[in-house]
């Protein structure tokens, strides 16, 4: 494919494939299985091709563009910073980063101090188990085992998913199980026994590492990948009491959850917890131009005061970015984008679902809050068994083909629109998949 050749529809949607397939190495996939889904734009919640096929997006692509696609807003903001200045060491003082900081700061608790910018969201977690450590002295982290923190040396193996284990090289890396429900570790019958009895293992577990080497317990305020599993009720905040007993360093990742997503700022501001460090990226500027960070509190950032924190990134607090930054959190401000996705959650898919679940027998549950929200499938619903692979590839075919984007995560479907769908866009998202799940169960045999 040339610049020359004039292509057109889906001739063009053909190329690009070609193109694609034949030139790049995508992650976490086998490049001989490769999908043939093209974007060629988009605006709100809606993409399309180039031969203008259109979808509803209950993707958010990865869960990122919180503000939707193409907001008019930030993508100005962007062509402005770019007529001003596209780029400039992270060393130097810069008005976009510092207006970025600022904005940030202002939504999170009293306590934090500076903001710590980076690319993504791994290199936020990344940076932010650096700080943990050089700021107690200690090595060791804790994370769960259903949990996702990124793709770089320390964050990857925090991470608990099969993803970690062709990926361990770095050290001092410990896991737990949280609380899951659904599928408990802890032979739990309530919800109250299991935030209890989660708790009583991570502390074990503190305990048996040698508290006096544990830096930091990490944490997905709400584990997203994993299955959106919002924690219970009392469970952040005894977790906040085991860090303190112990003097380590809560840190909150908040890559996913963050910003809108859960229908609150940050999704701990539900749970009555003040981590020690948040790190985020994704909807801070709905992945415009990569962006993430790491929110410091007063206490840490004090640590490097005279000391160099050893760590840095070339692109740190990009002027783009930053720019995107900005005129996204005060164009959510603005509209009542977070309001929304509370409304929307509460009014529409929180019912819808609820709906969904008591009516097809392949839902084993539904959970969530806010445009998070995971539909659990399964073969059988005494047994719990997963729903197939197979099926599981025909739901997200069958969806794609009546104009819906899915995230499907093993054997779930989660529902994770931009935060700004509208109550009809819900509900048009929520009717295609309850068409689509409808299908496949009568399909199976033991239907």
């Amino acid at each position: 494919m040339t610049a020359t050749e004039p292509l057109t529809g889906a001739a063009l949607d053909a190329a690009v494939v070609e193109a694609d397939h034949r030139h790049v190495l995508h992650s976490w996939s086998a490049q001989a299985h490769l999908p043939s889904f093209v974007v060629a734009g988009g605006a709100g919640c809606r993409v399309w091709d180039h031969a203008g096929t259109t979808w509803l997006d209950f993707s958010s692509q990865l869960v990122n563009t919180n503000i939707g696609h193409q907001h008019p807003a930030v993508v100005a903001a962007i062509a402005e910073q770019a007529r001003t200045l596209t780029t400039i060491s992270p060393a130097i003082a810069n008005l976009a980063r510092g207006r970025a900081a600022e904005r940030i700061l202002a939504r999170a608790p009293e306590g934090f101090a500076k903001v710590f910018f980076t690319n993504g969201g791994a290199d936020a977690n990344e940076n932010a188990v650096r700080m943990a450590r050089l700021h107690t002295g200690r090595d060791k982290v804790v994370s769960t085992y259903r949990s996702y923190h990124g793709n770089t040396g320390a964050a990857v193996v925090a991470t608990g998913d099969w993803r970690r284990v062709p990926n361990e090289y770095a050290r001092g890396h410990v896991h737990a199980f949280g609380p899951y429900a659904y599928r408990s570790e802890f032979w739990a019958t309530s919800e109250a026994e299991e935030c209890q009895r989660a708790l009583h293992h991570l502390e074990r577990v503190v305990q048996c590492e040698g508290s006096a080497s544990v830096a930091a317990i990490l944490l997905e305020t709400v584990p997203g990948t994993a299955g959106v599993l919002v924690p219970p009720p009392g469970y952040l905040a005894g977790v906040r009491e085991i860090c303190d007993r112990y003097g380590v360093l809560l840190i909150l990742d908040e890559v996913m959850a963050g910003f809108g997503r859960t229908g609150t700022w940050f999704a701990f501001d539900d749970h009555g917890v003040v981590p020690d460090l948040v790190t985020f990226a994704k909807g801070v500027n709905s992945g415009y131009v990569p962006a993430g960070g790491v929110l410091v509190s007063a206490d840490v950032a004090a640590t490097f005061d005279e000391r160099v924190f050893p760590g840095g990134l070339t692109y740190s607090g990009h002027p783009l970015a930053m720019a995107a930054i900005v005129a996204a959190l005060d164009a959510m401000e603005a509209e009542g984008v977070v309001e929304n996705a509370a409304w929307v959650g509460r009014e529409v898919l929180g019912p819808g679902l609820a709906a969904l679940a008591a009516e097809n027998p392949l839902v084993g549950e539904v959970r969530g809050t806010g445009v998070f929200w995971a539909v659990e499938l399964v073969a059988d619903r005494a047994s719990r068994e997963p729903l197939p692979a197979a099926d599981m590839a025909r739901i997200k075919t069958l969806c794609l083909e009546r104009g819906l984007l899915p995230f499907v995560a093993e054997n779930r479907v989660h529902v994770v629109p931009p935060c700004v769908v509208t109550d009809d866009e819900a509900r048009e998202g929520l009717a295609i998949l309850a068409g689509v799940l409808r299908d496949v169960a009568a399909d199976r045999p033991s239907a």
